[in-house]
């Protein structure tokens, strides 16, 4: 990802963001779960997700959402402000996959400083989560 902070005039529609892969393990799907105070047994008990016919705990959205604006915060840089993140899951994230997430701008606002970026996380079963992310971004460094 980016070290320094990206400025609206650094972005142009059609730019594509650095794929960026995230091991899933059963600690992030347990630990994004508890701190997202999601208590649902089939995000942290094995046994409650077989029992709904999966074959281990899976990740909950909250923490698919986290990871989505990870994944944008960490190529604009610091100056950075999220400003709106719309998401729909689709395939599981299970323990011992990888989802791989990448991203394109569609759009600038020149008005208000906003880059869209549209995302996707994609793993072994297809596409875990596909979306888009509205950015603030200075207008210079």
């Amino acid at each position: 990802m980016t070290t320094k902070t990206l400025t609206f005039g650094d972005v142009q529609v059609g730019a594509e963001l650095p794929e960026l892969a995230i091991p899933i393990t059963s600690t992030l799907i347990v630990a994004g779960a508890l701190a997202s105070r999601d208590f649902t047994p089939v995000h942290h008990d094995k046994a409650a997700a077989q029992a709904t016919g999966m074959q281990d705990v899976f990740m909950n959205i909250l923490t698919t959402n986290g990871l989505v604006g990870r994944y944008v915060t960490e190529w604009t840089g610091a100056g950075g402000v999220l400003k709106g993140v719309s998401i729909k899951l689709g395939a599981p994230n299970l323990p011992g996959d990888t989802m791989k997430m990448k991203g394109t701008v569609s759009q600038k606002d020149d008005a208000t400083g906003v880059v869209v970026v549209d995302v996707a996380g994609t793993n072994g079963w297809g596409d875990h989560v596909t979306g888009s992310v509205q950015v603030a971004l200075p207008k210079e460094a």
